[in-house]
């Protein structure tokens, strides 16, 4: 197991209701079939739970917590528990974030503006924050920090893009300033992704079918026309976290189906 009796804080651990699964649900699953002790995180605790409940029923050790991480008491509290706990923290995967609001730049309103950076970006400072002291402690942690290949790739909208690239340069900062305290610091880039909060929000607001979403979106991508999955964001997650990737920090990691690559 490349995890194993390592413990784990997935910040969006739930997911938002759909047919597929989500990026942080199935990062929590892989984790502890990796021999993690997963310390699941959401907005909605009903939504944690039911992914400690996958993860217990396949025989894993898991735990639900709610929290608001864009406010700092209840990103706080939920380090003291996990640690309270457990005694140790080796992971922090952070896996919030929305586009929901986001509009070409005239048209994008503060308020819209400000929710997205605070969720996006905020949300990942205040925890790595409050994390950092304990791996700093320890000698030893691993942060990955889910951006996107939106951070990357030219687009319509202003926020979502902004929020992400400032999470890259972040990861890199954070890397740099913590290498000598031995934590790695990485991020991963989703492309296209069929997972919940993708699909279910866009076929809503255009009153279309989930298919005509996702057959649209699967034309996009080089590598089969076809979408990833949050498995496959999870499979990287597992990796960044394991001793496989104890020489690798500050890299931005595209999990795109090439998507990213029309940039050269």
């Amino acid at each position: 197991m490349r995890l194993k009796d390592r413990v784990a804080i997935i910040v969006g651990g739930g997911q938002t209701p759909g047919e597929t699964i989500g990026n942080g649900r199935a990062t929590a699953l892989l984790f502890a079939r990796e021999g993690a002790k997963v310390f699941v995180v959401d907005n909605r605790l009903e939504s944690a739970e039911d992914t400690v409940k996958q993860i217990t029923d396949e025989g894993g050790q898991a735990c639900a917590f709610a929290a608001d991480v864009t406010l700092e008491p209840m990103v706080e509290a939920m380090v003291s528990a996990c640690h309270e706990r457990y005694g140790r923290i080796d992971i922090l995967h952070n896996n919030v974030g929305r586009s929901k609001g986001d509009a070409p730049t005239v048209e994008l309103t503060l308020e819209h503006w400000s929710e997205i950076q605070t969720l996006n970006l905020t949300s990942y400072f205040l925890a790595c924050k409050h994390t950092l002291p304990i791996m700093r402690e320890q000698q030893s942690g691993n942060i990955i920090n889910i951006s996107s290949i939106a951070s990357l790739c030219s687009g319509q909208t202003l926020a979502y893009k902004t929020s992400k690239a400032a999470v890259n340069a972040m990861t890199q900062n954070l890397a740099l300033e913590n290498a000598r305290y031995g934590v790695r610091v990485n991020a991963i880039l989703p492309g296209l992704m069929d997972t919940p909060m993708a699909i279910e929000r866009r076929a809503a607001e255009r009153n279309v079918e989930r298919a005509v979403v996702r057959e649209e979106r699967d034309r996009q991508v080089p590598l089969g026309r076809q979408m990833g999955s949050g498995w496959d964001v999870g499979q990287a997650a597992v990796f960044l976290a394991s001793d496989e990737a104890q020489f690798i920090t500050g890299v931005c990691l595209p999990v795109d189906g090439g998507h990213s690559a029309r940039i050269g």
